[in-house]
């Protein structure tokens, strides 16, 4: 592996919990990792880690197979032989782009340094840049001149922090796409920070879900989605909700028992007495519900939100239950109308049921609150 972080912890000290909390994740050369989760969860405290610019108080971190940090050793940052790509570029206005690319190379002599400034804006999509400054490039270039500045050094570690977060949504997107393409081909392995899920995942090799200082999942975007390790991965990625249901085994195989229905997943359901009484809550993804006016179940349309190609319907159970479902554009259905819904779940994934207040709480026995389970 190329890059090892074993159970690394570390603390600000005093009363507050550790800002990361025994996280392990591994790297191999030339894949591109990415942290997600919400403010304050750890990832740019872990990200400064790696760089050195935080000391590890527990666990370790080895880079190219060297201990980097631990709580006895501490290998300053210039020593690491890592690039950083920061949220605000960190251009010098003085200097034009070549001379902002070249700054970390004065160890080469002028031909190989201009040869390999020449290089990188080349690699980055701007090879006629080199004599403009700063104020002169979009957002889009600037963040491109930034990265080609990161990688001209050759560093054995790229790390950037939120490095689009200053840019429009659609830019954002398609900036994630090209630097993926620019990290690939200089072979570059590359540690992301972001809080936007469609920019982790359209980067990503590995994703990991950070929470309370915590990793909570480190995986590719599809298992993220479809096989969450925590209730807490399932909340935050992608829209979905949590719907009661009850595990019941039948003929061999175990069947998921929800207000829309049954749902069988023999390969990837633990068994009914994972859970008291089988009682459990499914994850219900916005993909697993279809709109089919044909369908027995019917649900009241409570919010709905345009998505240009379709439309993000949050609906109402006549049980009172919640779910959402992505239904194409054309449609167009209005607040309050019923229409009816069917699951189509290819993975059924399951967690305890959370707690529910005393005067919502029903014996085991008992079909849990608000849900009318099918015969």
């Amino acid at each position: 592996m190329f890059l090892e972080v074993s159970q690394l912890g570390v603390h600000y000290g005093g009363s507050h919990p550790p800002a990361v909390d025994g996280v392990s994740f591994t790297m191999q050369a030339g894949e591109i990792g990415v942290l997600i989760g919400p403010s304050g969860c750890g990832k740019t405290t872990l990200l400064r880690a790696v760089a050195g610019l935080e000391r590890a108080q527990a666990g370790n971190i080895r880079l190219a197979q060297q201990l980097v940090s631990s709580a006895a050793v501490h290998t300053p940052p210039e020593s690491r032989r890592i690039g950083m790509v920061f949220q605000d570029y960190a251009l010098f206005p003085h200097l034009d782009v070549a001379h902002n690319v070249g700054f970390g190379l004065t160890h080469l002599k002028p031909g190989p340094r201009a040869a390999r400034i020449k290089d990188v804006l080349a690699l980055v999509g701007l090879p006629e840049a080199g004599r403009r400054f700063a104020h002169e490039l979009s957002g889009g270039q600037q963040q491109r001149v930034a990265l080609a500045r990161a990688l001209a050094p050759a560093p054995r570690l790229l790390l950037l922090d939120e490095p689009f977060s200053n840019l429009d949504v659609d830019l954002r997107e398609r900036l994630a796409h090209e630097v993926r393409g620019i990290l690939k081909a200089a072979g570059a392995t590359a540690l992301f920070v972001t809080h936007d899920q469609l920019e982790a995942f359209a980067i990503g090799d590995r994703i990991g879900v950070m929470h309370h200082g915590k990793l909570h999942q480190w995986d590719d975007a599809y298992a993220l989605y479809h096989r969450p390790a925590t209730r807490f991965v399932a909340d935050f990625i992608g829209h979905g909700v949590f719907a009661p249901a009850r595990l019941l085994q039948q003929d061999g195989n175990v069947i998921v028992r929800t207000a829309l229905g049954d749902l069988t997943d023999t390969l990837e359901c633990p068994l009914p007495v994972a859970y008291e009484g089988g009682l459990c809550d499914v994850l219900l993804r916005a993909d697993d519900i279809v709109h089919d006016d044909n369908a027995p179940v019917k649900a009241q349309i409570m919010r709905k939100a345009f998505r240009g190609s379709e439309f993000l319907y949050t609906l109402k159970l006549a049980s009172g239950d919640m779910v959402m479902a992505h239904v194409p554009s054309h449609h167009d259905h209005a607040l309050g109308e019923w229409i009816g819904i069917r699951a189509e779940v290819d993975h059924v994934v399951t967690f305890a049921r959370e707690a529910v207040p005393l005067e919502h709480a029903v014996p085991t026995s008992a079909t849990p609150a608000g849900l009318q389970l099918p015969a």
